[in-house]
């Protein structure tokens, strides 16, 4: 067994690595990157030379190129004692043309471009844009200087995989921190040093908080060990998709908080959530000063909803949960009744879920429950157990009717074979057959499909989230090819290939253990 899963969970990671492999091919190779640019407001904003920065910019921070400034190349200078600070000055500043620049400007500026140019770099100088003969130059239309060149595919897969999973430690923040280490403490201090919470802090670390405890579900949380997915272009910008999926939605949830400084106040502020941001509490306003006590101020907002993912499983696996429990005895009566007004029942009802389109019923369904009064969106202001029945009742038959033909269809084949009529010869009851044999083979292949259903309500349902507005998992994905959101699509499907690993692997595992015929150890098996 375990040579087998160790085999299996690493060609499962070749196969995920393969798939977002060729996404990202497809992706970063056959779509415009300019289009990334076509839902971000900040882009049109820029106008002339400053908006071709501004793309060169964003394009290094999402990966696309690795994109060097002139100034950046001076400072570099400056750092490393090779020039002084006077010099610097001298020379950063460069003219509209080549021909108008200073002879120390015109020294530099042809280091660098011969410096980069031998290393593989495109070198780009936009020349600046004045108003008419005047000196003075149009909104962003100032000279720029800069090198680029694009990252290679693999190197840019090989830098995805490599840092999607972080762990903190105490030297992660670079400059002075003052000591670094870790403190662990029994009375958590954002609740004011009276309520006994454990939890670990640490300085020089990127969060502070590393592990603790709090009054949310599942209760114990850390920020030891970070993933990360890739940043969102559009859908939720700057934000990682793993945050995306994972952090909560709808109303601030207000509470008594105890900031770091001893002040308390009502806020949404999670104290927990604290992130290093270099210079922040001497650069920040009053009410950063007033609440702070270091550089850990970057917190995020408690929200009263659940997460993508929440919302997603929660109604996910109470339609798994319906589809089993009423699928598992209508798919026995109909094998016992076959021919029979039962199975004639259901098999109408099978036929009409595979013969209509699954969008067709979903507003079926949507508008029998408008009819009978039932929320047909979902509502995260003014949230109620309601507004989950359409969506649950809308996952859970087109389910039920996949697992009553197949459980029919097994148990019937069950019920002919051989050993059926061999066990019936020997005397044995048909109630004793059906429990000890023909239910106990039939249910082997359909066991093997609940991890996958339970794991695929992480993913949520694409149509039904759309239809009822539930704020999912499902719409993620859409959304992002809608925008051109190239991160979130990667990250999604990342996402979507972990888990349909794991659903294979499960699968196969809890197979084994219903059938002791299937061995992962022997060549027989």
């Amino acid at each position: 067994m375990t040579k087998y899963l160790v085999s299996r969970v690493l060609r499962g990671l070749l196969s995920v690595i393969i798939v977002v492999g060729v996404v990202m091919v497809l992706i970063y190779s056959c779509l415009d990157r300019n289009l990334i640019f076509a839902n971000d407001p900040v882009f049109s904003k820029h106008k002339s030379n400053a908006q071709e920065v501004y793309k060169m910019q964003q394009w290094e921070y999402y990966g696309y190129v690795d994109y060097v400034p002139y100034a950046d190349f001076m400072q570099q200078l400056v750092s490393s004692g090779e020039i002084t600070q006077p010099e610097f000055d001298a020379a950063i500043k460069f003219g509209n043309r080549a021909q108008q620049d200073s002879p120390a400007a015109a020294e530099y500026v042809r280091r660098f471009s011969e410096g980069y140019e031998a290393e593989g770099y495109t070198v780009v100088r936009l020349e600046g844009k004045t108003r008419g003969n005047t000196n003075k130059y149009l909104d962003g239309g100032e000279p720029r200087l800069y090198a680029y060149r694009d990252v290679p595919l693999l190197s840019r897969l090989w830098n995805y995989l490599t840092g999607l999973i972080r762990v903190d430690n105490i030297h992660a923040v670079q400059g002075d921190v003052g000591k670094r280490g870790l403190t662990f403490t029994l009375y958590d201090p954002a609740y004011g040093g009276e309520k006994f919470s454990p939890a670990i802090m640490g300085n020089g670390t990127v969060h502070k908080y590393l592990l603790y405890f709090d009054d949310r579900f599942p209760y114990l949380h850390q920020n030891l060990v970070t993933i990360s997915l890739g940043k969102s272009y559009s859908v939720n910008k700057g934000i990682d998709v793993y945050h995306t999926m994972t952090d909560s939605q709808g109303a601030r949830d207000m509470t008594m908080i105890t900031y770091p400084s001893g002040n308390v106040e009502m806020s949404a502020d999670d104290i927990h959530t604290a992130v290093y941001v270099a210079g922040s509490l001497a650069e920040g306003d009053a009410v950063v000063k007033r609440n702070f006590v270091d550089d850990y101020t970057s917190v995020t907002t408690r929200k009263m909803g659940l997460s993508k993912l929440g919302y997603s499983f929660v109604i996910g696996i109470i339609s798994v949960l319906l589809a089993y429990a009423l699928a598992i005895p209508l798919g026995i009566l109909m094998a016992l009744k076959k021919d029979k007004l039962p199975d004639k029942l259901g098999t109408v009802y099978i036929v009409f879920v595979m013969a209509v389109p699954s969008l067709a019923y979903i507003f079926l369904f949507k508008a029998i429950g408008e009819h009978l009064g039932l929320p047909t969106t979902f509502d995260m202001e003014s949230p109620t157990w309601l507004m989950y029945v359409l969506p649950v009742i809308s996952l859970a038959l087109p389910s039920v009717a996949n697992l009553m033909k197949w459980l029919r269809r097994y148990m019937i084949d069950q019920m002919n074979a051989d050993y059926v009529k061999f066990a019936r010869a020997g005397g044995l009851s048909e109630s004793g057959i059906f429990r000890s044999h023909v239910l106990k083979n039939a249910i082997i292949p359909i066991v093997h499909g609940i991890p996958a259903s339970v794991l695929g309500v992480l993913v949520g349902a694409i149509i039904t989230e759309r239809v009822y507005v539930v704020p999912g998992a499902g719409n993620l994905l859409t959304r992002a090819i809608n925008f051109y959101d190239n991160g979130v699509i990667v990250g999604v499907t990342l996402f979507y290939a972990v888990v349909s690993v794991v659903s294979v692997i499960l699968g196969d595992v809890l197979m084994s253990i219903m059938d002791p015929r299937i061995s992962f150890t022997s060549k027989e098996g």
